[in-house]
């Protein structure tokens, strides 16, 4: 049995999610500055009426900046009922990935990938890896905490 996954690109490798943890893609236009947000934060963003952070994968992934394109993407994706915009270089298409194709990352890539990397699968086209979002979008982005004391 396959499951649908959603596939975008960020630098030279392949990622996906699980199709059902992605609400929607839209294109990027940019972001609203957050002050004394954490560094991967690349601000605010409204989607449908809905004000999102957007986490930089590229900036979480520790890649060097590059220009937005008209190809970059905002993958929106929604774990315990929030929703976060992953800005990615650009969202690929969906695939049908068998659950058993994917496989734990080598040693390596788990030390180097600050456990984002969930698990890894061979494709017709390539390696895709799949990312552990509540990783990626970390604690403080998906419950919404901030620092509460007052000056």
């Amino acid at each position: 049995m396959t499951e649908l996954h959603v596939a975008f690109r960020v630098g030279d490798a392949t990622y996906v999610l699980p199709a059902n943890a992605v609400v929607q893609m839209e294109s990027f236009s940019g972001a609203t500055h957050v002050p004394g947000a954490p560094s991967h934060v690349a601000g605010l963003v409204q989607v449908r009426g809905a004000i999102i952070p957007v986490v930089d994968l590229r900036v979480r992934f520790r890649l060097p900046p590059v220009e937005h394109t008209l190809d970059t993407r905002l993958v929106v994706v929604e774990r315990d009922q929030r929703r976060v915009a992953l800005l990615v270089d650009s969202a690929r298409d969906i695939l049908k990935i068998d659950p058993a194709a994917f496989e734990p990352p080598p040693e390596v890539v788990t030390a180097q990938s600050a456990g984002f990397v969930q698990s890894v699968a061979r494709i017709d086209s390539g390696l895709v890896m799949l990312i552990d979002c509540d990783r990626v979008i970390g604690k403080e982005e998906l419950h919404g905490q901030h620092d509460t004391q007052h000056g």
